[in-house]
């Protein structure tokens, strides 16, 4: 007789039957997670406003900071995921973790901020990978001064959409394949990333010195209208607070992932260290190969000032061979850390839409829950995914914000979602938790303090204006947006939900008593 696996014995024990396949390996779990991370994709589309807002020093100490934090936030969410095992994640171990009167209130709001996040987050996947292709599309037809071809609007929201239609149709096929290219991602972003990380400072002619990478100290209320030292210092750390998250991805998969309650937290924890490693690494290669900081900003130049380490690729590969070959290459490598970061985005997004309707908590959830007959995989949700992640892209043919508004809501709303069961985990009475594997034990309560403080400062942080003075092409309308789509949310819970909605729904009767949960 086979014997069951310890990660679906705990699933049965919650009261849910093993449906999807579990067949996922440590190594494969990991490459999806840190694929849904990259080492590219948080980085470098938010680089040159950074940079722009406080100089290289803060830009530069700011990630190791962030990451700091980062492990609060992560050994919290390991500990949590090793004692509840399930593809509903977040939203289920709020549940469980509020207790019977609050869990059903504390998995609304949980599953709805991830899924805000996670859809968005498809969305800052295929924006930055659009911008990325919009540069290659430039050099690759000479510069913006040599008459390249910068993409128009139409054609950007074309790239954008197309993005998400090739990552939804991916999705549809088998898990196994998901997994195959997530495993050829993790290799082309740490063979990439090495490539560019000690390539990029050998071919500038010319480095910055360690003084100004580490020490200076700029601002630019010329360009950012922004005089305020400290705030300019908070907004050069959006780079690395967008960047670091989505580890979370591991505990999506867990379902279908071979002792996922050692391995699950295994995969979040190695997600942010190697992230955390290779993204420092990535930021120090940009910024020592500047060859004129003001330049870059320059709407004159040639990636038209808008795409700042386009133009770092760019000065270094022409300065010294006068060709564009090798800028064009590694800004391949970066796209392809956007294409695959979208596509586990998407996996994961589908994972918790589908665990939700599998609870009754989306409408139409008799749709969306359903399995593909053959793959075995939530191809409905997978599409629905992409539809919403596509009408949230349409105002790129009129407003010039859209990047900043959608990563603003991914952010708010994914990481957001994280601070519901870390504050549970952190007031709830030890004697009701009944802790997996991987136990924190008295730290528990220092440690999900700090994660769930520097949650609630994350979010805060991205609601701010970035740029003034305030206009609507500089506007940030993710707290008009966040506000109007979680307060129709909570209407929804107040009048309707709260009837109904009693969180994660058991599937199997003979649940073993007495479990504590």
């Amino acid at each position: 007789m086979e014997e069951i696996d310890s990660a679906e014995k705990r699933l049965n024990e919650l009261g849910y039957k093993q449906e999807l396949r579990r067949k996922m390996t440590l190594f494969k779990t990991l490459a999806i997670s840190f694929s849904t991370m990259t080492l590219f994709t948080g980085i470098t589309p938010l680089y040159g406003p950074s940079l722009l807002y406080a100089g290289p020093a803060t830009l530069v100490w700011g990630w190791v900071i962030v990451s700091f934090f980062t492990w609060f936030v992560g050994f919290a969410m390991a500990e949590i995921c090793s004692s509840f095992p399930t593809t509903g994640s977040l939203y289920f171990w709020a549940a469980h973790l509020a207790g019977p009167k609050w869990g059903p209130f504390a998995s609304w709001c949980c599953a709805w901020l991830e899924t805000i996040g996670l859809i968005a987050g498809i969305g800052t996947q295929a924006y930055a990978g659009s911008q990325t292709l919009q540069s290659i599309i430039l050099l690759c037809t000479g510069t913006n001064k040599d008459g390249g071809y910068l993409a128009p609007r139409w054609l950007f929201l074309c790239m954008y959409m197309g993005l998400t239609i090739i990552w939804a149709v991916l999705n549809t096929f088998a898990l196994e394949v998901i997994a195959f290219i997530d495993i050829i991602s993790i290799w082309w972003q740490v063979i990439g990333g090495l490539v560019i990380v000690i390539l990029l400072p050998l071919v500038s002619l010319t480095r910055q010195s360690a003084s100004y990478v580490f020490t200076s100290f700029e601002t630019a209320p010329e360009s950012t209208g922004i005089s305020s030292k400290p705030y300019a210092a908070i907004l050069a750390l959006l780079v690395s607070q967008y960047s670091l998250y989505g580890y979370d991805a591991a505990a999506h998969l867990t379902e279908e992932t071979k002792g996922a309650d050692k391995n699950g937290p295994i995969a979040i924890l190695a997600s942010i260290g190697i992230i955390s490693l290779f993204g420092w690494a990535y930021i120090l290669a940009l910024t020592f190969s500047i060859q004129d900081p003001a330049y870059l900003f320059d709407t004159s130049n040639e990636t038209v000032g808008v795409f700042v380490p386009a133009q770092i690729l760019y000065d270094a590969f022409y300065g010294r061979y006068q060709s564009l070959t090798g800028a064009i290459i590694l800004l391949f490598i970066i796209w392809g850390s956007f294409f695959f970061g979208g596509l586990s985005i998407t996996t994961s997004a589908a994972r918790v839409v589908y665990a939700l309707s599998r609870d009754k908590g989306v409408p139409y959830s008799q749709i969306w829950r359903k399995l593909h007959p053959k793959h075995k995989v939530p191809s409905n949700a997978v599409w629905l995914c992409a539809a919403i992640c596509i009408l949230m892209g349409l105002p790129i043919l009129k407003v010039n914000v859209v990047f900043t508004a959608i990563a603003s809501i991914c952010t708010i709303g994914w990481v957001g979602g994280y601070a519901v069961p870390i504050f549970a985990r952190l007031v709830m009475k030890e004697k009701n938790f009944n802790p997996g594997p991987f136990y924190l034990g008295r730290a528990r309560r220092p440690v999900c303090l700090v994660a769930f403080l520097w949650i609630c400062y994350t979010c805060s942080v991205f609601l701010l204006p970035t740029y003034y003075p305030i206009t609507w092409n500089t506007f940030n309308y993710a707290p008009v947006a966040l506000g109007v789509g979680l307060g129709l949310i909570m209407l929804w819970w107040a009048v309707d939900a709260r009837k109904w909605f009693k969180g994660p729904v058991r599937n199997i009767d003979n649940i073993i008593p007495n479990i504590k949960v």
